[in-house]
């Protein structure tokens, strides 16, 4: 009796369709968190221009806010966020990515500050207001940002799936 050596073809065709299988199902999935990754970092830079805006605004009020829009607005960021645009009459920044994220330029995720006065959502900035700053982001849907704050404010236009989870 001859023993076998070696695996036969259709055992051979089974492990590499299951490897096609796994390979279809996984490419996808690690599409979507490259981009993730990729637009986290506009998050990661505007977590200073935020800290920026709150001790703005808690020692200058509605001027110090201005100011500080003044500021923000024109800057360059990095590889993946073509510009961070504030407006001095609300806090509101708009992070907008370029084209090197995966997805085509223009996408933006949108940062609402408020303020916490008490028990409950977050009010918007206005003149004599105390209190901590609280920020709401959105993507094109605004559930967490409605958690946070009275008023959300405009929704971002990225879609939530690649959106961090904060701001879905």
């Amino acid at each position: 009796m001859r023993k076998q050596q070696g695996f036969t073809l259709i055992e051979l065709m089974i492990v590499v369709a299951i490897i096609g299988i796994l390979a279809a199902i996984a490419l996808p999935a690690y599409q979507d968190y490259t981009t993730r990754a990729k637009v986290s970092e506009g998050l990661v830079i505007a977590f200073s221009t935020k800290a920026y805006v709150s001790e703005s605004y808690q020692t200058g009020g509605m001027a110090g806010l201005a100011a500080a829009a003044a500021a923000v607005n024109g800057s360059q960021y990095s590889k993946y966020v073509s510009s961070i645009t504030m407006a001095p009459a609300t806090g509101a920044m708009t992070i907008t990515y370029n084209g090197s994220i995966g997805l085509p330029p223009g996408f933006t995720l949108n940062l609402m500050p408020g303020v916490v006065t008490g028990v409950g959502p977050a009010v918007p900035l206005a003149p004599g207001l105390k209190g901590s700053i609280d920020w709401g982001c959105s993507s094109i849907t605004q559930t967490k940002a409605s958690a946070v704050l009275v008023v959300p404010g405009p929704p971002g236009t990225l879609p939530s799936r690649y959106a961090p989870m904060e701001c879905r």
